[in-house]
């Protein structure tokens, strides 16, 4: 019972990897040295606002598409079946309600920050909760997504573990922090292309030593691998149709509703019907990419049948199985291995790089420009390409910490799970409440995060394996390979004990549930606090910051029950009520926004009906915006 030595890599592999990290440097460089250079904060950070839809879509999908999750869906799906494969149908909910709620108020407002708006909504410390509790999510979150995959590959090949971490930690660095959004949003696409060719690759190899697709589908469901509709609504049961299609809904909202690093990619589209039709492209994206996973870990399934390398000993846990299982298809074809190792290395890449920016974006924004309105463009351009430079470094030193960590690698992704669903809550507070006040927001935020890291601990530790004995397919000590994923306990484990009551209950709840609890937690406590403390009257409400979903729902209330319920707040306001905001017209000039205001919420009037905007509307828009953003300059240079 040892780890399989023979299995090294070929001088083929070691060049298609280094090409990826090559090639992934050269695109940062050119858009470092083209265009505008990266001179000014608004093409370092948010792209120039000039992002077509097709690039900022492939984007959106690789930020969450870690190496974690292209190890995590094939081992789940061979030890479990295909029930995971349900968690397509929340990404139709989970896309539409971004595209059609959450992108018009962000980009009508034109942001920087995700977390601008908590203080447009609520104040400033709100937003600055908001900012630091997204920090600590994402630092914690991107060390891990480094270490996870390189320590895998260390595991099953020998690959020098730090040179890995290295190497992608300091190009990924170097790209970010001269190439800016641009720079990252065309290495994901790239990065995209890569991956799907390297799942691909496996796919159809595979499938063909075992004998064909046909044959491998026989061989899954004479395994029981193949799964149909569960419809038990229980919550503790780790995946339902309901805990993958509805508890996924909040899942996703979390992370392309409100996460700065999506949001930032919403924000630096040309015109927000891009940034609409983006959410769009992304849907069919994310099905091939899940149904990639599913077919690898059914292709898995044929090779090794019940007999897994993990029960033989060969491999120790079930992400370094997905590599074992690449590096023995592929033993007698050089240079595939490269090219699957490639595709989890751009998982990983796409991952942190995003991070980096969408967090020199926050610090920059949120915490240094508030104290600093008098900076120049120059300035606060290079103090945001050393703030990359420095999440950079950061992100290697957290890769060092988790391979400190050993086994509490899994509470590190809990993390991730656990802060994106008070987040999601505070926004949605905002949003759709118009009564909910700044107490309400962080009381509610408060009691969402302790409400979250006390199932997610009480959880962690109630699964740490005592002294009874489990079934063989045990898998609670491995840590974890999901993007979100907080629990791995196998449904042998579940079937053996009796049904948990009471806090053990809550602690057993389905790990794809924590998001929409812990949400709900944050708006329900919110809405207590703000009724108890006085809640806000509509005119103290920032024009623009509530979508008016109340209003619609409550349309058979009389007007004067509406406007008591602060329900009838339209999403677009006339610009004269948006300048007489001094904080506004200070936070926006230098975006280019308060003027532009009239015309892209004439333009967009149609959008919050749902439907598309004409074209002359467009050009309307268009011919409009160069003297939008010739006011804007001249504010900035008259308030310096």
């Amino acid at each position: 019972m040892g780890e399989v030595v023979q299995m090294h890599f070929t001088t083929v592999d070691y060049v298609i990897f280094a090409l990826l990290l090559v090639a992934s440097a050269g695109i940062g460089l050119f858009y470092a040295f083209s265009g505008g250079r990266q001179r000014t904060t608004q093409e370092f950070l948010m792209a120039d606002r000039s992002m077509s839809c097709l690039p900022v879509s492939l984007s959106l999908l690789a930020t969450f598409q870690s190496a974690v999750a292209i190890l995590g869906a094939p081992s789940e799906v061979y030890t479990f079946g295909t029930q995971y494969w349900f968690l397509g149908c929340s990404y139709f909910l989970g896309l539409l309600i971004p595209a059609h709620i959450f992108i018009p108020v962000f980009y009508r407002l034109r942001l920087s920050s995700a977390y601008e708006y908590l203080e447009l909504r609520f104040n400033k410390t709100v937003r600055i909760c908001g900012t630091v509790t997204f920090i600590f999510q994402m630092v914690i979150y991107m060390g891990v997504v480094l270490y996870a995959p390189a320590l895998a590959l260390n595991a099953v090949t020998g690959f020098d573990l730090w040179g890995a971490v290295l190497a992608m930690g300091l190009v990924c660095t170097l790209y970010t922090a001269l190439g800016g959004l641009k720079a990252v949003i065309w290495t994901d696409v790239f990065q995209t292309v890569v991956m799907f060719a390297g799942q691909l690759a496996v796919i159809v190899v595979g499938a063909n030593q075992a004998g064909g697709i046909a044959e491998v589908w026989r061989k899954a469901v004479n395994g029981s691998r193949i799964s149909g509709l569960d419809l038990n609504p229980d919550p503790l049961e780790r995946h339902t149709f309901w805990t993958l299609g509805v508890g996924g809904v909040f899942l996703m909202l979390a992370l392309y509703g409100v996460n700065q690093a999506q949001v930032q990619r919403y924000l630096s589209s040309r015109t927000e019907k891009e940034a609409i039709m983006s959410c769009y492209v992304v849907f069919p994206c994310q099905q091939i990419v899940l149904s990639l996973g599913c077919l690898m870990g059914l292709v898995m399934f044929a090779r090794y049948g019940e007999n897994s390398p993990l029960d033989k000993g060969y491999v120790k846990t079930n992400d370094q199985m997905v590599l074992y299982f690449v590096m023995d298809v592929f033993k007698d074809l050089p240079g595939l291995a490269g090219l699957f190792v490639a595709c989890l290395f751009s998982g990983a890449l796409s991952t942190i790089s995003s991070a980096f920016n969408s967090l020199a974006t926050v610090t920059m924004e949120d915490l240094i420009k508030p104290h600093f309105p008098n900076m120049t463009e120059a300035k606060a351009t290079l103090l945001s390409k050393g703030l990359a430079l420095v999440y950079g470094l950061v992100c290697l030193a957290m890769a060092y910490l988790a391979s400190l960590m050993g086994s509490v690698l899994q509470a590190a992704f809990s993390i991730f799970g656990m802060v994106g669903g008070p987040l999601l809550g505070v926004f949605c507070l905002g949003m759709f409440f118009p009564w909910a006040n700044p107490t309400g927001a962080l009381v509610g935020l408060a009691a969402g995060l302790a409400m979250a890291f006390w199932i997610g601990i009480g959880s962690f530790v109630m699964r740490l394996p005592g002294p009874t004995p489990l079934p063989p397919l045990n898998t609670t000590a491995l840590p974890l390979f999901d993007n979100m994923t907080t629990t791995v306990m196998t449904t042998l484990v579940s079937a053996a004990k009796p049904r948990p009551t009471g806090v053990e209950a809550l602690y057993s709840l389905s790990y794809m549930w924590y998001s929409a609890h812990n949400s709900t937690t944050v708006v329900v406590v919110g809405l207590l606090v703000s009724l108890l403390t006085g809640p806000m009257k509509e005119k103290e409400l920032t024009p623009g910051t509530v979508f008016p979903v109340l209003g619609t729902l409550l349309f058979f209330l009389p007007e004067r029950y509406r406007e008591k319920l602060c329900c009838i707040t339209p999403l677009a306001q006339k610009p004269k009520e948006i300048n007489t905001q001094p904080y506004q017209m200070a936070k926006r000039d230098r975006n280019g926004a308060a003027y532009c205001k009239e015309d892209t919420v004439t333009e967009d009037k149609e959008t919050e009906s749902d439907r598309a905007q004409t074209e002359d509307e467009d050009l309307e828009t268009r011919s409009v915006l160069p003297s939008c953003q010739l006011t804007a300059h001249t504010v900035q240079e008259t308030a310096l």
